[in-house]
């Protein structure tokens, strides 16, 4: 059984290599992960479009596609997997072009039990940490926070504005309103936080609202409703409209998403 949901790919046109690899890993994960195995370039990369694979362990020599060139056919994949080479032969071309290519390990054949175990827990402890950047990267607002980074740089009304939405988020707020708690004409203040913030001052309050929400979502337990209104929404259903425009999907599904990726890192430690 796959205790950990992860997948560790084996791709050895030598049948006894291959298997020994196998079977290697197999006593060492004792069911904690699942352990395949390709005989060739062309299998793997049709098996790893098919499922992901957290850990890819490739031959380089192999007939028609060569174990660089499965490395690099995931290169578009929305999660790639870390990537151990192995080779009966060092060639220091192959070694470059695999350190290029972003592969973790290189091992030379025959390739020693405690070596290959060893390099096994190293790749997946750096598959461990991408996995927690993506999860990071999903939560942040890249965007809003550059924006947020440059705010050293704003002139003192914007800055206020700015401190104003940060603390009165759960509030309803207008751009007049606010124009008129820093003592500047709303035209003219509209211009001036677009000019510095690269954002109408809308999407800014919506923005900061959205990644409000998601903090929300992760590190409490409340309804969709009482998050709705924690980010100053008086009604879920737009709060729920809102929030797929900008993360692509719902808050209820959002949080399961980043929360099932959670248990996937938790259960590999």
């Amino acid at each position: 059984m796959n205790q950990s949901g992860k997948t560790i790919l084996i791709v050895d046109d030598e049948p006894l290599t291959r298997e020994g690899i196998r079977k290697t890993l197999e006593a060492w994960s004792i069911g904690r992960y699942a352990i395949l195995s390709c005989s060739n370039g062309t299998e793997a990369l049709e098996l790893l479009q098919s499922r992901p694979v957290h850990l890819l362990i490739t031959d380089i020599r192999m007939p028609e596609i060569n174990g660089l060139q499965v490395v690099e056919g995931t290169r578009g994949f929305a999660h790639k997997p870390v990537v151990i080479i192995i080779s009966g032969h060092p060639d220091f071309q192959y070694a470059q072009t695999a350190i290029e290519l972003g592969v973790v390990n290189y091992l030379l054949k025959p390739i020693q039990k405690s070596k290959l175990i060893d390099a096994v827990e190293q790749a997946l402890r750096i598959e461990e940490e991408r996995g927690r950047v993506e999860t990071m990267e999903k939560m942040v607002d890249s965007r809003l926070m550059q924006a947020k980074t440059s705010a050293k740089n704003y002139s003192p009304p914007v800055q206020q504005a700015v401190d104003y939405v940060e603390a009165h988020l759960q509030d309803p707020l207008g751009m007049s309103e606010v124009a008129s708690q820093i003592h500047l004409n709303p035209s003219y203040f509209s211009a001036l936080f677009k000019e510095q913030t690269g954002f109408t001052f809308s999407e800014y309050v919506t923005r900061n609202r959205i990644q409000k929400a998601k903090e929300l979502l992760l590190q409490t337990r409340l309804t969709i409703a009482d998050i709705s209104e924690q980010v100053g929404y008086q009604t879920s259903k737009y709060f729920i409209k809102l929030f797929k425009e900008y993360e692509g999907t719902s808050p209820n599904q959002y949080r399961k998403q980043i929360m099932d990726a959670d248990d996937r890192i938790d259960t590999s430690k």
